[in-house]
């Protein structure tokens, strides 16, 4: 077998077995988690054993830890998470119908973290000076600013002060709407990962604007916008794309707290309602998505890690 499609495989089973771990310990840990289900599902001041007894044998709730977990496991691999115990829906039918919402927020944010970040951070390596300075100080302020106080902030100044934006709702007419309503949302969500990202272009961009290669480039006459784009900013891209595919991953974390400041009915606002009730198999079904994202993004990353870097292709090739 080829050596760049034996470490591909390798990469793609060892994630597999990161997915079935992190399966393991999330039920294990709703499993584990005070309260129970069959509480909520009774919601009544009179209830009786009897009914919770019946209401634990309807969801197999007595059955053995490994029981459930095999039926679960074996549910998710159909693409049937389960039923709401709060909606009392599937909730395969529940993430299908809010995961567009996060998706498009999730999107549009890395469309502003790479896009601004990066420009910034190629802006700031090349203008040394007073632009370098200002940017770092933004930076550093960004950084160290919470996405809720962010969000509020914004909330106020451009929905409710200026009225230049809507303060809530994702929108629904076309999509410049969805995109005009979730343009404060991604700019609270992106903030914090485009300062981060900022800093790391700058830092990769300054070491690699002195290295030999791109040195000889200038001496061979060769334009300023080729020697930035095409010599220095494509060796000094790698660790830019390995921290902007754990930022972006990470976003759907962060959404959590943006989209209940903004009244999106995306799966972040749809998790803290979950956790609140302890409406487990959405708790459950949510997690593991965001797993799957980290896992699969870690994929991409260490997929696009040789191409863009020969120098780790070769030494991928000779194994």
């Amino acid at each position: 077998m080829h050596p760049v499609a034996s470490t591909i495989l390798k990469r793609v089973a060892s994630l597999a077995l990161v997915l079935v771990v992190t399966s393991f310990v999330v039920f294990g840990g709703m499993y584990l988690a005070p309260g129970s289900p069959e509480t909520f599902l009774a919601r009544g001041n009179n209830v009786t054993a009897e009914t919770l007894a019946a209401l634990r044998a309807q969801y197999h709730l007595d059955d053995p830890f490994f029981v459930q977990y095999a039926r679960w496991v074996g549910g998710v691999l159909q693409g049937d998470f389960g039923q709401s115990l709060q909606f009392h829906q599937p909730v395969s039918d529940l993430l299908a119908s809010r995961l567009p919402t996060t998706l498009a927020l999730v999107v549009y944010a890395a469309v502003l973290i790479l896009g601004i970040g990066v420009l910034l951070g190629v802006l700031a390596a090349v203008k040394r000076g007073p632009v370098d300075a200002i940017a770092i100080i933004l930076s550093t302020v960004g950084m160290a600013t919470p996405a809720f106080v962010v969000a509020m902030a914004l909330t106020s100044l451009f929905a409710v002060t200026l009225g230049i934006f809507p303060a809530f709702g994702p929108g629904g007419d076309g999509p410049l709407d969805t995109i005009w309503h979730l343009t404060l949302p991604a700019v609270a969500l992106a903030l914090s990962s485009c300062a981060l990202v900022f800093r790391t272009t700058r830092t990769s961009m300054i070491s690699t604007l002195d290295k030999e290669y791109v040195e000889t480039a200038r001496v061979r006459g060769f334009g300023s916008q080729r020697v930035i784009w095409a010599h220095a900013f494509r060796g000094g891209i790698v660790p830019v794309i390995t921290l902007a595919g754990l930022v972006i991953s990470g976003l759907l974390v962060t959404t959590t707290i943006v989209e209940t400041v903004f009244g999106l009915n995306g799966i972040g606002s749809l998790l803290v309602q979950a956790v609140n009730v302890k409406d487990f198999p959405v708790v459950q079904a949510i997690v593991l998505v965001i797993v799957a994202v980290f896992v699969v993004s870690n994929l991409v990353v260490d997929l696009l890690y040789p191409i863009l870097e020969p120098r780790a292709r070769r030494k991928v090739e000779s194994r």
